[in-house]
Formats: C-alpha cells, structure tokens, sequence
C-alpha cells in the first residue's frame, strides 16, 4: 500500500511541475522601480483625496420614493 501511495505521490507531483508558472525576472533598473512606486503612491493618494469618507450625497437606496413625492401619479396597466 506505501508503494501504491508513492506513486500517485510521484505522478501528482510531476503533473504538478508541469503546471507551474515561472515568472520573469524584473529588468528594470533600480530608478526605474523606485520612480514606478512613486507613480503609484500619488495615484493612490489622488484617489482618496477625491472624496473624503462620508461626505457624498446619500444613494438611491437610502432615499425614500414614492409616487406622491414625484409628482406623478402612477397608473397601473392590466
């Protein structure tokens, strides 16, 4: 039964391998990264400055409508 075991160890194990993704080295030079994160933290910052927590207008959900409110009276087709 371990010699069993062993093999299906062995064939999940090399099917395994087959599927691995090896990823590519990172080319870039050291300034090149450096400016990149620096790229990517104004982003970042850009994107909560645009909005501070709270302070937008409720949604659609949170506002209560009704046809009287509207002011249209809705009519129902059968």
């Amino acid at each position: 039964m371990d010699k069993r075991l062993a093999k299906r160890h062995k064939r999940q194990v090399s099917r395994a391998r087959q599927h691995i993704k090896v990823s590519e080295p990172d080319l870039r030079t050291p300034e090149q990264v450096s400016a990149a994160r620096e790229v990517s933290r104004s982003v970042s910052g850009r994107r909560d400055a645009l909005r501070e927590p709270y302070a937008s207008s409720p949604s659609v959900r949170q506002q209560p409508t009704s046809p009287a409110e509207d002011g249209e009276a809705r009519v129902d087709s059968q």
